[in-house]
């Protein structure tokens, strides 16, 4: 347990001031009335992926397995650091909403950003640790060229639909869809936790 604060630990130190320059933005962006879901989403990845881009130096990882830590704890360090990133960010949310719009940000948006995030996290971590997180540079641009061919050419409305689904889920009073979103994103998030302590464990350094 010890290992695991001190691993963590060293995600927030190493990026203390990449947090001083990214929270007072995201009270900027607050500021101008974007959207917390979408600001918390980008801020909080941005968080996590500084964070694995650091630990995937060659070096670092090297340091890392030399030291007294087992590659389990190594992983789920990252794991356990996504929801501490994410609730700074959904804190300073809170706190900026509180005082600049004088409203309280929503549950419902809350659990959105926690579940966006921890989806990403799912789908990145066992790439990144299985190729390099560069490639996903590469992957990015492609994704986005495919996201517009199909946005201009297939399904010209479906960044409205996209919209009208998120709209959905907000304001629906069905508590039962709310569980089965949270025990859906729990179980991705957990088999990805597994299946990248397994890839980072048949790594060679």
């Amino acid at each position: 347990m010890i290992n695991m604060f001190n691993l963590i630990r060293k995600d927030i130190v190493l990026q203390k001031q990449i947090i001083m320059i990214l929270l007072p933005v995201l009270l900027i962006y607050l500021l101008l009335d974007s959207s917390s879901i979408l600001v918390g989403y980008l801020f909080s990845t941005i968080m996590i992926m500084v964070a694995f881009s650091i630990d995937e130096k060659s070096e670092i990882n090297i340091l890392l397995n030399s030291l007294p830590y087992t590659r389990k704890q190594i992983v789920s360090s990252k794991y356990i650091g996504v929801f501490i990133f994410t609730f700074l960010v959904v804190f300073t949310i809170f706190i900026g909403n509180l005082i600049i719009h004088k409203e309280i940000t929503p549950w419902k948006d809350i659990l959105f950003i926690f579940s966006l995030v921890m989806v990403f996290t799912a789908l990145i971590l066992p790439f990144s640790y299985k190729f390099k997180s560069q490639y996903l540079l590469i992957a990015s641009p492609v994704l986005f060229v495919i996201y517009m061919v199909v946005v201009t050419f297939f399904i010209k409305n479906l960044n409205d639909k996209i919209r009208e689904f998120v709209q959905a889920l907000l304001t629906s009073q069905n508590s039962q869809l709310y569980w089965l979103i949270v025990l859906s994103v729990v179980a991705i998030y957990v088999c990805s936790w597994f299946l990248s302590i397994r890839i980072y464990r048949k790594k060679v350094f």
